[in-house]
């Protein structure tokens, strides 16, 4: 990975640092358990390794483990505009706003579409199948602190055993099998997938090579892909069978069978024809069958233990950066498995503060686990997808549920898995710049609409045939781009500035390009806000208007961003002029007639008011010209927004209102809400007795949107840290909105901007232990228990405060 050169120095540093934690919350027993197997995939174990990823089931007759490439996906590169004249519109639209004919002016927004997203595919599945026997004793678990999967039982009289691991380092799935029954281990795999594909099976090893559709549609338009064995990503798949002890059976039929090992080493690789957003898969594409095939070889001359140690050291190079306890849980409690914990926390309000916890960490776990491929990032459903026509595509949705992923990155020291989306971003800019001119007629800088994939496109969705609601919204730049600083404010590395300044600019050029004047103030027309419509008086319920407070919170915080980075740069004067000018005469936030911060130009109610969507918050969270300190009248309007839209809602927008509450310091509240987010939901395919459905989270603890999104889980994460820490470029506050619920833990290694990583113990609500280590030289001020300290601090160097 690039720019990661401090990433070392830090590890030095921490490690070597002095703590002065009297509680050490170590990261001991960090486990998802149950006591058996998964029928859904919402019970299922997940791991990875940033791109090949396994869904475990644990089954004792017959175990499934899903695998998925984060590289396979339909499509090919995103080359040609589909409505190259769609900006010839734009102006027609802002007439019709002009004459306040709302009808219309959606009806021909509709003109300014191009195509939908591709898919992510499921890449197959594993089966592992057993003979029938009596078991008993079962359990299965997932331990984060490690990144491993077990599977335990008692078959027959004799002892089972299963480990799962998915290694960065070797680039495989491992899997070891291990009995001490008299007659063996005695077992079948078989691999099969739902793409085109053909498998042979030889000497122990399974191989199969195949094909996914050089274009798809998403499953909310229609259930269509186009296959060609010349064109689409290819990829190749193999799972070979270690057993010195027992025999290894190799079937024409495509099937390998195990008998009488006491211990068996499955590996499980795949490699794709994906060689960059911009190259055809086929004609320029990697060669998928040599890559897989080194992989397997150099894999299978290491034992499972190397293999383990390996992944294990690997891992917690970056999980056991951070360490959280916010106390402990009664034994009673904590001896349950973890869906019924979740239960028992939903039904019956328990206190559960290792689950609490315990679903932080799985955030930075399923982040580690999910993102560390160049240029792919976590998708919405981070890693792991079992469907052809999976929900919304599994694609990039960039206005909420992408930028979400990866709130914790920084926060939650996991810096190198950010890199992933900048090179997304850088990739994006390039063709944004075409869809700005095509679609929007800005002839500077680059845009990005609703959806994008792994073929990094920007234009709108619909077909022009989407509703605006959703397909017309191209805010999307502004807002991926502020990440570019968000960075920079963490880690203070100015080769990375140096490096992605130029696309940060970019995003605000279009921006400048985009804002109109009407009234005396520049605002956006058209613009929509992110899946929400507005009543007008007559009750048309609508999309297009202009001057939405979500369009101009996002502007702000792009210009304010870009303008903080040339400045720090020494470069752009000119651009600095323009975007001062264009910030002082940008249309102001409102508040309307009930104190809501106003979404809409004029005070209009909301079709949904309990919508998911709170996008005109954007600049209390994540953005920062919203606070509670400097803008006391729009804080206020904002916590009647949240106020009004009330706590029923799914699992991402829950996890966004943590963060809200937070910045507002409203600790009650954001506790609250964080509690809706570990609400406990069914699997969606479950339908008998006790069947839950909503916003929440599954029993394996992945966000229930529903169905299932991994934002939520990234959301919740990141919002723990803003409870108990909150960061500007100058200042660091402790415990702006810690919990009653909270009153003694400890916190280590959470990172703050300006370059400084936190470790703190607090009891009744006071910090009672403190120390600050600098990642790069810097001054902040420090704010705790009443007081206000400024520090110095040099490269590496940490100081105990308290």
């Amino acid at each position: 990975m690039k720019n990661i050169s401090w990433f070392t120095k830090l590890c030095v540093f921490v490690c070597l640092s002095i703590s002065v934690l009297s509680a050490s919350a170590e990261n001991k027993d960090l486990k998802l358990r149950y006591d058996r197997p998964a029928d859904f995939f919402e019970e299922a174990l997940v791991i990875g390794n940033g791109r090949l990823g396994a869904i475990v089931y644990g089954g004792t007759k017959q175990d499934r483990i899903s695998l998925n490439d984060i590289t396979l996906w339909t499509g090919e590169p995103d080359k040609k505009v589909y409505s190259p004249e769609a900006f010839k519109v734009i102006p027609e639209i802002r007439t019709l706003l002009d004459k306040e004919d709302y009808r219309n002016a959606d009806r021909l927004q509709k003109q300014v579409q191009g195509h939908y997203s591709e898919n992510y595919q499921p890449l197959g599945t594993l089966t592992i199948t057993y003979p029938d026997g009596e078991t008993k004793a079962y359990e299965r678990w997932l331990d984060i602190s490690q990144a491993t999967a077990e599977v335990r039982y008692e078959k027959n009289g004799a002892d089972f055993k299963a480990q799962y691991i998915a290694s960065a380092p070797d680039s495989v799935i491992a899997i070891r099998l291990t009995s001490n029954s008299e007659s063996g281990i005695i077992a079948q795999l078989a691999f099969d997938s739902q793409l085109p594909h053909a498998a042979q099976c030889s000497e122990g090893e399974i191989s199969a090579t195949g094909y996914a559709a050089y274009h798809s549609f998403p499953s909310y338009h229609k259930k269509e892909a186009y296959y060609d064995p010349e064109r689409g990503i290819h990829f190749r798949t193999q799972i070979r069978v270690v057993a010195p002890e027992g025999t290894v059976k190799s079937f024409a039929s495509g099937e390998i069978k195990i008998d009488g090992a006491k211990e068996a080493l499955i590996l499980v690789t795949n490699a794709t024809s994906f060689n960059g957003f911009d190259k055809d898969p086929v004609k320029e594409g990697r060669d998928y069958v040599k890559i897989a095939k080194h992989r397997m070889d150099q894999a299978a001359r290491k034992s499972f233990q190397e293999l383990y140690e390996a992944h294990v050291a690997d891992y917690k190079y970056y999980f056991d950066r951070v360490e959280l306890d916010l106390g402990k849980t009664s034994q009673e409690v904590a001896s349950l498995t973890t869906d019924k914990q979740l239960k028992l926390y939903t039904d019956e309000q328990q206190t559960n503060p290792e689950l609490e916890a315990l679903y932080f960490q799985y955030g930075r776990y399923l982040l580690i686990s999910s993102s560390r491929t160049s240029g792919i990032p976590a998708n919405l459903q981070g890693l792991w997808n079992e469907q052809i026509f999976p929900p919304w595509s599994s694609n990039y949705t960039v206005n909420i549920n992408l930028e979400e992923n990866y709130w914790a990155a920084e926060i939650a020291n996991l810096s190198e898995m950010h890199q992933s989306l900048f090179d997304f971003i850088k990739h994006i800019s390039q063709g944004g710049e075409q869809t700005a001119k095509a679609y929007y007629g800005v002839d500077k800088g680059w845009c990005l609409g609703h959806n994008s994939d792994i073929w990094a496109m920007t234009c709108p969705v619909g077909l022009r045939s989407g509703d605006p609601v959703w397909a017309c919204w191209n805010m999307g730049g502004a807002w991926l781009s502020t990440h570019i600083w968000e960075h920079y404010l963490f880690t203070k590395d100015d080769d990375f500035l140096v490096e992605y300044y130029p696309i940060l600019r970019g995003a605000a050029e279009f921006c400048l390009g985009w804002l109109i004047e009407k009234d005396g103030y520049l605002m956006t027309s058209p613009g929509t806000s992110p899946e929400n419509k507005y009543l007008t008086s007559d009750g048309y319920a609508g999309a297009t208007l202009y001057g939405n407070a979500s369009d101009m919170a996002m502007i702000r915080e792009c210009l304010l961003n870009t303008k903080s980075a040339l400045n720090e740069l020494k470069t752009d004067k000119d651009l600095g002029k323009r975007i001062d000018q264009a910030l002082a005469r940008l249309l102001p936030y409102k508040i309307g007639e009930r104190g809501n911060l106003q979404e809409w130009f004029h005070d209009w109610q909301d079709e949904d008011p309990h919508h998911r969507h709170q996008s005109h918050l954007y600049g209390l969270y994540p953005g920062h010209h919203i606070t509670v300190e400097s803008t006391p009248q729009l804080a206020k309007a904002c916590a009647k927004v949240l106020e009004i839209k009330g706590d029923e809602t799914t699992g991402w927008s829950t996890g966004w209102r943590v963060n809200l509450y937070a910045r507002l310091g409203d600790a009650d509240n954001a506790y609250h809400i964080y509690r809706k987010l570990l609400r406990y939901v069914s699997p969606d395919g479950y339908r008998g007795h006790d069947a839950r459905r909503g916003g929440g989270t599954y029993p394996n603890l992945l966000d229930a949107h529903s169905p299932f999104q991994i934002d939520g889980n990234f959301g919740g994460c990141a919002g723990v840290i803003e409870m108990l820490m909150q960061s500007t470029l100058h200042s660091i506050t402790l415990l702006p909105a810690l919990p009653k619920q909270w009153k003694e833990g400890s916190v280590k290694g959470i990172c703050a901007r300006g370059g400084f990583v936190i470790d703190m113990t607090w009891k009744e609500g006071r910090v009672t232990g403190l120390t600050i280590t600098g990642r790069k030289s810097g001054r902040t001020t420090v704010k705790y228990n009443g007081l206000s300290k400024r520090i110095s601090l040099k490269e590496g160097e940490s100081k105990v405060l308290i």
